[in-house]
C-alpha cells in the first residue's frame, strides 16, 4: 500500500471487485426505537405594524428547527388562534391552554428597534404553567434567521437539558463544479457555500474544536514540485489557507484533538501509511503506529484519551482503538469484510462506522469496546462517512440511495432520515461542527 494513488482509491472507499460479508456477522437489526413526541404550541407573537411579518419569519424558523429534530410536534395554530396573545408571566392564563393538549407553549412579543428587532420570549410548561425560559433577543433585520435558530437552541436546552444544533454547520466535499471542493451548509442543508476553488481534488474536511478552522487534504504539488496529497488548514475568519504538511506521499484523514493542539492523520513519508499526530503550533509530527498494514481514518475520543482507526494489519480492514500515545492497540470489529471511518459520539458512549455487508456499505453503531453492534441503514444504496452531531443525537452521512451521493442526517436509532443536499453534485465526507458558544 505504499503507492499513494492506491491510497486515494481506498480513502474514497472505492471498490472495483466484488466483496461479500462473512456468514454469521454479528449485526443486529435496524433500530426501531419510538418515543412520544413533545407537543409545543407556537402561537403568533404580539408584533405590531411592520414587525409582524418579521416575527412570523422568526417563528417559522423556530418551527422548522423543532420539526427537524423529529422530537416535537406543533399543533395547528388554528387550534389556539382565539386565545390570549399576552406573553408576560403575570398575564399568562394556564387554564385556557390546557385544552390544546400541548406540553409547552412559547409566547413572545416583538418590537422594532433602531437597527432591527427585539424579542421578549417566554416558555411555559403545561399543565403547571411553570415559566421555564425567559429571555430577550435582539438582532438586526439581516440576522433574524440566526435569532430564530438561537431561540430554538434555547428551547431545546430548556426542555431537554442538551445543547441544540441549530447554529451548527456541516462541512463536506462536493463536485458541483466538476472538481472536488470543500463546501459548508447549515445543519438543515440551508446556506450552502463553496469555500475552496482549487480546481483539483480535496479530501476529508475536519473542523477545529472552536469551529474557526477546517483542515483538509488536497492533491497538489509539494515543495519538490511532485504531485502529492498535502494537508491544509482554512481559517474561516480570515479566509486564509495555510499549508500544514506536504511531506512526501499521504497527508490525509485529519482529525483535531479535543483541545485543538494536535491533528491525527495518516502519513506515508516514511514509507508505509501510518497514524501520526501533527502539532498545530509548530507542525512537528509524532508517529503512533508502526505496522506493515494500512492504518487510516484516525478519530479522537471526546476526552482525548483514545484514537479509533482502521487497519488492515490482520487482513481485512477492521476498526481498532489505541491510547492517544499509540499504546495498547485493541481490535474492535471482527465481522464483515471491510469496516471504515469510525467516529466517536461526543458523549463517548458510541462509535459509528461504515461496514460492507450484503453487497454495499451501511452505517453501524457499537460500544467503544466493540460490543453491541447495531445496524442503522439497510437496503438503501451505499451509506458511508458517518459523523455525529455535537449533541450526539444525530448522525450525518453520505448515501447514493437517490442516485448521486448526497448528504443525509438521521437520528441515532436510524428511524428518521432527512436528505440535506440537492443539486450540488456528488457530496461525501460530511463533518458536523461543534455547538457554538452561548
Amino acid at each position: 500500500m505504499k503507492n499513494w494513488m492506491t491510497w486515494i482509491a481506498l480513502l474514497g472507499v472505492v471498490f472495483s471487485t466484488s466483496v461479500s460479508a462473512q456468514d454469521g456477522a454479528a449485526y443486529i437489526a435496524v433500530g426501531k426505537a419510538k418515543t412520544k413526541k413533545t407537543v409545543i404550541a407556537l402561537p403568533n407573537w404580539i408584533a405590531p405594524g411592520t414587525t409582524g411579518p418579521v416575527a412570523l419569519n422568526i417563528l417559522d424558523t423556530i418551527k422548522n428547527d423543532l420539526l427537524f429534530t423529529d422530537l416535537f410536534s406543533v399543533p395547528d395554530s388554528k387550534l389556539y388562534s382565539d386565545l390570549s396573545t399576552q406573553y408576560q408571566p403575570e398575564l399568562f392564563k394556564t387554564t385556557e391552554w390546557i385544552p390544546v393538549g400541548a406540553d409547552f407553549v412559547l409566547k413572545a412579543g416583538a418590537t422594532k428597534t433602531e437597527n432591527g428587532i427585539s424579542v421578549e420570549a417566554y416558555l411555559y410548561q403545561l399543565p403547571s404553567g411553570t415559566n421555564t425560559l425567559s429571555k430577550r433577543y435582539v438582532s438586526t433585520l439581516g440576522d433574524v434567521k440566526l435569532l430564530g435558530h438561537t431561540l430554538a437552541d434555547d428551547l431545546i436546552k430548556s426542555i431537554t437539558g442538551q445543547n441544540g444544533v441549530f447554529r451548527t454547520k456541516i462541512a463536506m466535499v462536493c463536485d458541483r463544479t466538476g472538481k472536488k471542493e470543500i463546501y459548508t451548509m447549515n445543519f438543515d442543508g440551508s446556506d450552502l457555500k463553496q469555500l475552496t476553488k482549487h480546481r483539483s481534488i480535496t479530501l476529508s474536511p475536519a473542523w477545529s474544536p472552536d469551529g474557526e478552522k477546517i483542515a483538509y487534504s488536497l492533491i497538489a504539488k509539494n515543495k519538490k514540485n511532485i504531485k502529492n496529497t498535502n494537508l491544509y488548514e482554512l481559517d474561516l475568519k480570515t479566509n486564509m489557507i495555510h499549508l500544514l504538511s506536504d511531506r512526501h506521499g499521504i497527508n490525509s484523514g485529519a482529525n483535531y484533538s479535543p483541545d485543538g493542539k494536535k491533528i491525527a492523520l495518516t502519513m506515508s513519508f516514511l514509507g508505509n501509511p501510518e497514524i501520526f499526530t501533527l502539532n498545530t503550533a509548530d507542525h512537528t509530527v509524532t508517529r503512533l503506529t508502526n505496522h506493515p498494514g494500512l492504518d487510516v481514518d484516525p478519530n479522537w475520543s471526546p476526552d482525548g484519551k483514545y484514537l479509533s482507526f482502521v487497519s488492515s494489519r490482520h487482513g481485512a480492514s477492521m476498526i481498532y482503538r489505541m491510547n492517544a500515545d499509540g499504546s495498547n492497540v485493541q481490535r474492535l470489529t471482527f465481522a464483515g469484510s471491510y469496516n471504515a471511518t469510525p467516529a466517536w459520539s461526543p458523549v463517548g458512549n458510541k462509535l459509528a462506522f461504515a461496514g460492507w455487508i450484503d453487497g454495499h456499505f451501511d452505517i453501524f453503531l457499537m460500544n467503544p469496546d466493540g460490543t453491541n453492534i447495531e445496524r442503522l441503514t439497510k437496503n438503501q444504496g451505499n451509506n458511508e462517512d458517518p459523523a455525529f452531531s455535537p449533541d450526539g443525537n444525530y448522525i450525518v452521512f453520505s448515501s447514493n440511495r437517490a442516485g448521486q451521493k448526497n448528504i443525509y442526517a438521521m437520528n441515532i436509532e436510524g428511524t428518521f432520515i432527512k436528505r440535506l443536499t440537492f443539486g450540488v453534485g456528488n457530496c461525501t465526507s460530511p463533518r458536523w461542527s461543534g455547538t457554538p458558544s452561548p
